[in-house]
């Protein structure tokens, strides 16, 4: 018989991460509850309720002041409203993809769209959605939307994480039909496609399927229906007692599956039960009179210890002995230290003596042989596998796992290129077996491969609660001329020139440098082409918010010249900000140039004649400030002269109009 489980089977991003907050929770310090089952699995609720963590089904049931853990379904605003009352502390398990679709209804509602949600109602995540949003309508089927009307052309249409693909794009593609400019943003979680594609193509190449899940769970029983689509026996179980021998007995392939809420010690127990052989009696009978030999694996107790030997009562004719060079893996090993008097042990059987009436046992040989089981199951299981760094070879280098050698070349030791592979030296690394030779006993591991899909977890997660306008921490990888690109979780994004600093700069190496860890602001950002913009410079530096409490129009103030140019002079208001001193406002008198009154660096005082917050303009006039000294002739007849055209010029505009 052939098990065979689905790569996809178990906890997705969100559940797992939902399930970690809820048992790093300190339960001492206030009474603990999670709204509604914190996910769709019995015995993780009831392992939460072992922890001091219980269940409630209504807020009304929640007390003051309690901790409230918000399962991963999420909830209606109002119903976070009304705990924040009740002074809760609020623990958001919500799943980021769901809380996406949060975000999304209640920003087209707002630009008052209508808002279609395809899933099922009732359901809890569906639930949660529509308190976020009005003008809300669940289609479950393509009928529904066939019979869905609106006089709202502004249609935006979201779905339940969990729904059938093929089915979201069946009702979409009426939705477009009847409303061509309809809004539509595939909210399904790719987690929860690819397992239902998954568990459909396995379905079809086994004569038997088991699903493991909670029997409430609409994402579990859509698994048991897909199965059932082309495998004539399909389980439902939520853990390995609800199963029975006779129920697999003759079954050649069984597929496994789990959903997205079942623990991975459930999946392992199930999966164990269907790989056992229960022997019956007979077989049984036959076992115990069978002789004793070489490559037998044997069970008994420990009758006697000496520095060189133990002895181990077999029960039968013969008594076992484990010499002290075969109790252990380890070289180093007293055999007093490993082994005691009345201690049950398996081993293997290495030569029997029947003419002294005793066996050769080998512990060490039985753990051998579990290592390189675990070694050959980690490869056709694809599980990672963890060993010392304990030679660098021509290359690559040699690891030590389970007691056994795995060559790991060089190109597959890191991510970077030209590693220098000393770094690993008596270090321990975690690899994937990728090859395995049984005969020559030659392994190969990659390092590579498991940090590739360590970085596409993290994406994952990157993106699924990335948002505009969040705050992140991030390191400075690069400096160009058009800005620096800043690793925020390892996804590279960039701060343009224009949002390093509000100051002027020539470069953006004058604002930061490679290697510097700063905070940033995500700006936008698409998923499909992976750039993000960031931005750096912060809105409580900017100089036009500062100079709000510096000065007003008609304030004297202290400046620098910092720049002269044939029409006037420009002065440092503060930091980031420069007012235009125009020529005619430099003086009380006609000049030609400003340089003839003025030089970069003096240091001024002037009148603040205009203060423009919209155009980003300061005027100042020093000329304003000069009290004392009359005007001369050449400046008021150049002043006459400017009103005597002013008039001329309004003058012929009333002629123009007239006529």
């Amino acid at each position: 018989m052939e098990v065979v489980l689905a790569k996809t089977a178990g906890f997705c991003y969100g559940v797992n991460r939902a399930v970690e907050l809820a048992e790093n929770q300190n339960t001492n310090d206030k009474k603990t509850v999670t709204l509604g089952p914190l996910i769709h699995n019995p015995n993780v609720v009831e392992n939460l309720k072992s922890k001091g963590i219980y269940c409630v089904n209504d807020e009304k049931e929640v007390e003051a002041a309690s901790k409230v853990i918000i399962r991963t379904h999420g909830v209606s605003k109002e119903i976070l409203s009304k705990l924040e009352e009740k002074s809760c502390e609020i623990v958001d398990a919500t799943c980021p993809f769901v809380k996406k679709i949060h975000n999304y209804v209640e920003k087209y509602s707002k630009m008052s769209y209508n808002i279609i949600v395809t899933g099922y109602e009732n359901h809890p995540e569906v639930d949660g959605i529509l308190g976020w949003c009005e003008n809300a309508t669940v289609i479950s089927s393509v009928k529904d939307a066939e019979n869905y009307n609106s006089d709202n052309e502004k249609i935006l249409v979201v779905s339940q994480t969990t729904f059938e693909k093929q089915l979201f794009e069946d009702i979409t593609t009426v939705i477009k039909e009847k409303y061509k400019n309809a809004e539509i943003i595939n909210t399904i979680c790719s987690a929860t496609a690819e397992r239902q594609a998954e568990t459909l193509a396995l379905s079809k190449e086994c004569d038997m399927f088991v699903v493991i899940g909670g029997k409430n769970s609409s994402n579990t029983n859509r698994l048991y229906d897909i199965a059932s689509k082309y495998c004539k026996k399909v389980l439902l179980v939520e853990n390995a007692s609800e199963l029975n021998t006779d129920d697999f007995k003759n079954a050649q392939k069984i597929g496994v599956t789990a959903g997205a809420s079942t623990p991975a010690y459930i999946i392992k127990e199930v999966v164990k039960m269907l790989e056992e052989k229960e022997l019956n009696f007979e077989e049984a009978l036959e076992n115990t009179l069978k002789p004793l030999n070489t490559g037998d694996i044997v069970k008994g107790t420990i009758i006697k210890i000496t520095p060189k030997e133990a002895s181990v009562d077999l029960g039968t004719k013969h008594d076992g002995v484990i010499p002290e060079d075969q109790v252990s893996l380890d070289p180093l090993a007293k055999i007093e230290d490993v082994l005691s008097v009345g201690q049950e042990v398996e081993a293997f059987v290495v030569r029997v003596n029947d003419k002294d009436g005793y066996v050769t046992l080998s512990l060490k040989k039985l753990q051998m042989n579990a290592a390189q089981q675990k070694i050959a199951d980690a490869f056709e299981n694809g599980e990672n596998v963890t060993g010392t760094v304990t030679e660098i070879v021509n290359g690559g280098m040699m690891a030590y796992a389970y007691g056994q050698k795995v060559f790991i070349p060089g190109k597959l030791a890191s991510l970077k290129r030209n590693q220098d592979l000393n770094e690993f030296l008596k270090k321990e690394v975690t690899f994937r077996i990728i090859d395995m030779d049984r005969r020559r006993r030659k392994l190969v591991g990659s390092v590579r491969t498991v940090l590739n899909e360590e970085r596409k977890a993290k994406l994952e997660a990157f993106w699924a609660e990335i948002e505009e306008g969040k705050e992140v921490k991030g390191t400075v990888k690069s400096v160009t001329n058009f800005g620096a690109f800043v690793d925020i979780g390892g996804v590279d994004g960039l701060v343009h020139i224009s949002e390093l600093s509000w100051n002027s700069y020539q470069h953006p190496s004058e604002i930061v440098k490679v290697g510097d860890e700063i905070t940033v602001k995500i700006l936008s950002f698409d998923k499909e082409t992976g750039k993000i913009s960031l931005g750096y410079k912060k809105e409580e530096d900017n100089p036009w918010v500062k100079i709000k409490d510096v000065c007003s129009e008609g304030d004297t103030i202290k400046c620098k010249i910092v720049r002269l140019t044939p029409f006037g002079a420009f002065a440092e208001v503060i930091p980031g900000i420069d007012g235009l001193i125009h020529i005619s406002q430099i003086a009380n008198r006609k000049i030609g140039k400003p340089a003839d009154v003025l030089t970069v660096g003096e240091e001024v005082e002037a009148k603040v004649i205009e203060l423009n917050y919209e155009t980003k303009k300061v005027g100042l006039s020093i000329r304003a400030l000069i009290q004392e000294e009359p005007a001369s002739e050449e400046v008021a007849e150049e002043a006459a002269e400017e009103v005597a055209v002013e008039t001329v010029a309004e003058e012929a505009t009333a002629e123009a109009t007239e006529e």
